[in-house]
């Protein structure tokens, strides 16, 4: 019998998760893990101080100093730099095409396409991007509209709410958010609790309001625009990285499709998640480590020239192991 390969996520049978925030101490054998808040595109976004027998380790993980929450980033360079560590993991994401932009002039730009047009607006974004949320939510609300989302981005939007550290509107109550109930045959028991709120609408809701709506929607869901059938005047806000592989590019076309057979326009509006070149270098030479290693990134020997004014670097190559301390 063929068994299904299941995804590394989904197997979490037997497994104790335990919560950390800064300031926590993490246990590991020999070695102690001390997690930072940096701000990234999704919340709980941590680098890592990693103490060994054999020196100091860091790792930056995914991080930005152009988001809403640049303190928290600076936190953990600070932090790092007090630790004067032996190795440096530092992303790259960002050193070719870079387009410096932030949070806020992505919420200017949104408000002022919103107010422009006079039908519906379709908006795609990730739905664990929290800032995002909140400018498509303060966009909207500027403009007189309601935002509608999708039942699974309010189910995680109300167990963000109910942690108390994330600042969101309360999406089961708040009048200017929507849940939008996509036509299935059947829900999930997650689903059938996002149900049980006051403001869940349909398409024939969305259909009647559409000069007073945004409305959340990916690849996936416009099938559902054949019910709502958008009106002369609408538009689409692609608000995500442009796809960077055949997948990817795959479901953008899908969309390019539907946008074709609507006669909606497009428009790109996106911060990244990630930090920028110049800021990247500033963070290293503020850190201070011995050695540097270049990660996620597709261009580790520019990074390496780059980089290699403020601190020393080591390339990394598959198979191959680096001592703590070189």
């Amino acid at each position: 019998m063929k068994h299904e390969r299941r995804a590394w996520n989904q197997t979490i049978s037997g497994l104790r998760f335990e919560k950390f925030r800064t300031g926590s101490k993490i246990r590991l054998g020999s070695i102690e893990v001390e997690p930072v808040h940096v701000d990234h595109s999704v919340p709980a976004a941590y680098g890592f101080i990693v103490h060994t027998s054999e020196g100091t380790l860091v790792y930056t993980g995914d991080l930005r100093v152009h988001g809403t929450k640049p303190r928290m980033t600076e936190d953990f360079i600070e932090r790092a730099r007090q630790e004067k560590p032996d190795a440096l993991l530092a992303e790259g994401t960002n050193l070719i095409g870079a387009t410096l932009t932030t949070e806020a002039e992505v919420q200017s730009k949104i408000s002022s396409i919103i107010r422009a047009s006079s039908k519906l607006v379709l908006a795609d974004f990730s739905n664990v991007d929290v800032d995002r949320f909140r400018t498509f939510y303060n966009s909207a609300k500027q403009n007189g509209r309601t935002l509608a989302i999708s039942l699974r981005q309010a189910h995680l939007l109300s167990k963000l709410a109910d942690e108390g550290r994330i600042d969101i509107p309360d999406v089961a109550h708040d009048k200017n958010v929507v849940v939008y109930q996509r036509s299935k045959k059947r829900y999930y028991e997650w689903e059938k609790n996002v149900l049980s709120f006051q403001n869940v609408v349909e398409a024939s809701d969305i259909k009647g309001m559409q000069s007073k709506t945004v409305l959340v929607s990916s690849a996936s869901s416009f099938k559902e625009l054949v019910d709502i059938r958008p009106e002369p005047g609408s538009c689409f806000i692609l608000s995500i990285s442009e796809p960077f592989n055949e997948e990817q590019e795959f479901e953008f076309e899908r969309v390019v499709n539907w946008l074709d057979h609507f006669g909606l326009p497009m428009y790109h509006v996106h911060c990244s998640g990630h930090i920028m070149p110049d800021q990247l270098k500033s963070a290293v030479a503020r850190i201070g480590p011995k050695t540097v290693y270049p990660i996620h990134t597709e261009h580790p020997e520019l990074y390496a020239k780059f980089i290699s004014e403020v601190a020393s670097v080591t390339v990394p190559q598959k198979n191959m192991t680096y001592p703590v301390r070189s």
